[in-house]
């Protein structure tokens, strides 16, 4: 059990994450993954991560923070809204994932991340710890699911009754004591919209994703050609998917997100399908500047436009 000062450090931090703009904070003690383990092993043994190698790397610190910050004793989870009713204008273009609108959430929610940790060294002192934003070996929805900020559900992706799933998730972990928060309930219920919806099949069953069938995989993670046998299923995505997650019945509680930088160029939205087809590399420089869109670069983006092109000629 926490002590009385563990509990007070975990009040002050959850107070201040939310003045800093966190959509919610949760707690949990720093220790082995143990019901992850042999899922996550399964879900690679089987090929399920496709061609993103990366994710066989660091097995072990994938499972255990204290590999990651050695002396660490808590893991702090939060989460980060990024949900916007804000919609491209021609319903014919290809379409972006709303959390590619604005500026890349690695380095904005770091910042706020940041800011967080030093309020916290500037009370307690020296502090060893460390901040991630999907930057590395984390299984951040596992963290944040024992942190009581939501369930993972059926779409493998962390919801909230309150919040839906339109969120980043970050962490702070670091070598100082704090009380722990419990799981929630898991409120999936029979619902199967997630599994119905998905384009492509990806949603193999019920918390369990085929990640090298999804179509965010194909547009950002996948270097070579998209398979063939995808044309005319990928729902005119070319960078990134929301559909299970639009699917969702609990995501009608999302609120629109109040964070400048993720604030979309209107000429990013106003972009007709002719457009995308024409895009040339200043375009792409000028629209996506600070964006996550740079990661698959402008050759990527190309090549998803095609395919997209390519499957509508066809069909």
């Amino acid at each position: 059990m926490a002590s009385d000062g563990a509990k007070e450090k975990s009040e002050k931090i959850k107070s201040w994450a939310k003045d800093l703009g966190f959509l919610s904070c949760g707690i949990s003690k720093a220790d082995f993954l143990e019901q992850e383990a042999p899922r996550l092993e399964a879900w690679l043994r089987e090929g399920k991560h496709g061609k993103m190698a990366y994710m066989e790397n660091h097995f072990d610190k994938r499972l255990d923070p204290r590999l990651l910050v050695p002396g660490a004793k808590s893991v702090i989870s939060l989460l980060f809204n990024y949900y916007t009713d804000k919609q491209q204008q021609d319903p014919t273009a290809p379409k972006i994932s709303k959390y590619a609108y604005g500026e890349d959430y690695h380095f904005v929610v770091k910042r706020y991340l940041n800011q967080l940790f030093d309020q916290m060294k500037a009370e307690w002192g020296a502090l060893e710890g460390r901040v991630f934003v999907d930057s590395a070996p984390v299984l951040d929805k596992a963290w944040a699911q024992r942190s009581g900020l939501g369930w993972i559900g059926k779409h493998s992706n962390l919801l909230s009754k309150q919040k839906g799933s339109f969120f980043f998730i970050a962490e702070i972990i670091l070598d100082l004591e704090l009380e722990a928060d419990g799981p929630v309930q898991d409120h999936c219920g029979r619902c199967t919209a997630c599994i119905d919806a998905c384009p492509t099949g990806a949603i193999i069953q019920p918390y369990i994703v085929d990640g090298s069938k999804c179509i965010s995989y194909f547009t950002i993670e996948l270097k070579e050609g998209i398979p063939q046998e995808f044309k005319g299923k990928m729902d005119d995505w070319m960078f990134g998917c929301d559909v299970c997650q639009d699917v969702c019945p609990w995501n009608r509680f999302s609120k629109e997100h109040q964070e400048e930088a993720f604030k979309p160029k209107q000429e990013l939205l106003a972009m007709s399908k002719k457009d995308w087809e024409h895009l040339d590399q200043s375009q792409f420089s000028y629209l996506f500047s600070k964006s996550a869109v740079k990661r698959t670069k402008f050759s990527g983006l190309t090549r998803n436009i095609r395919f997209l092109y390519d499957q509508a000629k066809d069909a």
